[in-house]
């Protein structure tokens, strides 16, 4: 029902753009997120946005880089990449969640998740 796009090779400082497209259901109400996961380490938070697309949320290390994004009508989301580091590899899993917001996204696992697309930044 969530389907994660758009990953792929880049040099650090370089760019890339992660699309999510919900089906089956609509998930404009629902709050919508980015986690990653790197090899060895556990799964964390990227990002979130409320079903509004007034509030959003990220974990520090992606602030000023990343821009979280969606579009209801579309039932889709998107994380806009700048600036990207070799820290920022990982596979990428987009999430949703009824009850959750953005704010809380990164504490509570989220009701829904995609598969994942793996992002790989090159030094």
């Amino acid at each position: 029902q969530l389907q994660a796009s758009g990953g792929g090779l880049v040099q650090a400082g370089g760019s890339l753009r992660l699309s999510c497209a919900a089906s089956g259901r609509t998930f404009s109400r629902y709050v919508m997120g980015w986690f990653r996961q790197a090899p060895g380490k556990e799964r964390e938070f990227v990002a979130a946005i409320n079903w509004s697309s007034g509030s959003t949320f990220y974990v520090d290390s992606a602030k000023g880089r990343f821009t979280i994004s969606r579009d209801n009508v579309k039932n889709t989301m998107n994380l806009q990449m700048n600036s990207l580091k070799p820290e920022d590899t990982a596979v990428y899993y987009c999430a949703a969640d009824p009850f959750l917001t953005a704010q809380n996204m990164g504490n509570s696992p989220p009701g829904y998740w995609g598969q994942g697309t793996q992002v790989t930044v090159s030094s």
